[in-house]
């Protein structure tokens, strides 16, 4: 039988991303050798992959509209992607405090045994999404990062003499800290204001530092996975025999203490850890109780979106 209007058939090219591995082969070859975990690892690019660390159907179907469709191959950058699900998670996410890397915060004039509850924003851009309650005592933990013995120029965290605000809570002054035998240091000491308790409405002076924390005894600790480029970005995909370029610091595993009520977080609950990213619970090493959280995305972007065509 003739057709008067025949079906037509188009195929559309491949789009690349770029430093990711897209090829199925190649995919097969990283499960194999065991480099990865599965066709579901989460620096994969597989929707499985993508799936367990935790993008959602919406971010990959606007990145999909942004990329456009073409008959060419094409290729482009991975930091779209991120872009577009930092977009999608921004106001549905709630804020929490996590610190990855934990150093020890004692306030030495806070009363020993004192355990008082601040209020915190669940997200500051969403108001529907209410407030919390969170512990705060004499000890804390804090990131490592936020603490230096000499600072440089335009350091504003915490360094002995200089005063900053702990995120909700109070300004707090180093006045000393303690090391080991190896010159480590392993806890920091300060004196709180207790004048200075966010949303008292006190103005008497400014600091130009804020640090996020959590109360040590209340914190949870649980595992999170830090996701880099599963390719070298230096070396480029493939190495002159063809054989790709893996980067091994592609994943860091951290010892990290969360909020209280994070350890109750289900399978593909998605969380802003404040200062440190988006995070997604993992579907199959998480166990009730102990939540296994997966980086999303970081919080900053180099990515700009382009402009619209008139």
């Amino acid at each position: 039988a003739e057709y008067h209007h025949p079906p037509r058939q188009i195929e559309f090219a491949k789009m690349y991303l770029t430093n990711q591995v897209t090829g199925k082969r190649y995919i097969k070859k990283l499960v194999e050798q065991k480099l990865v975990d599965g066709w579901d690892d989460p620096r994969l690019v597989s929707i499985s992959g993508l799936r367990r660390r935790g993008y959602t159907p919406e971010s990959i179907k606007k990145f999909v509209d942004l990329c456009g469709i073409s008959k060419s191959d094409s290729s482009a950058d991975f930091a779209a992607l991120e872009y577009c699900i930092r977009e999608d998670l921004k106001p549905g996410c709630k804020r929490m405090l996590a610190v990855l890397h934990p150093l020890k915060l004692i306030i030495d004039n806070y009363p020993e045994g004192q355990v008082e509850m601040l209020e915190a924003d669940n997200n500051l851009e969403n108001p529907e999404l209410g407030k919390r309650q969170i512990p705060f005592g004499r000890e804390l933990w804090i990131e490592q990062d936020d603490f230096m013995e000499e600072p440089p120029k335009k350091y504003y965290r915490l360094f002995p003499g200089n005063e900053v605000r702990l995120m909700y809570a109070y300004f707090v002054k180093c006045v000393g800290f303690d090391k080991d035998e190896d010159g480590n240091i392993t806890a920091v000491h300060v004196t709180y204001d207790p004048e200075t308790k966010s949303g008292s409405g006190f103005t008497g002076r400014k600091v130009k530092g804020t640090i996020h924390w959590v109360h040590a005894d209340s914190a949870v600790k649980v595992s999170a996975r830090l996701y880099e480029n599963i390719i070298d970005e230096e070396k480029g995909v493939y190495d002159e025999n063809g054989d790709l370029n893996l980067n091994p610091h592609s994943l860091t595993v951290c010892e990290a203490y969360v909020e209280p009520e994070l350890k109750e977080a289900k399978p593909f609950d998605r969380f802003q850890f404040v200062r440190n990213g988006y995070f997604c619970v993992d579907y199959k090493d998480s166990a009730p109780g102990a939540p296994v959280f997966n980086r999303i995305v970081g919080l900053k972007s180099s990515f700009k979106l382009p402009g619209k065509k008139k």
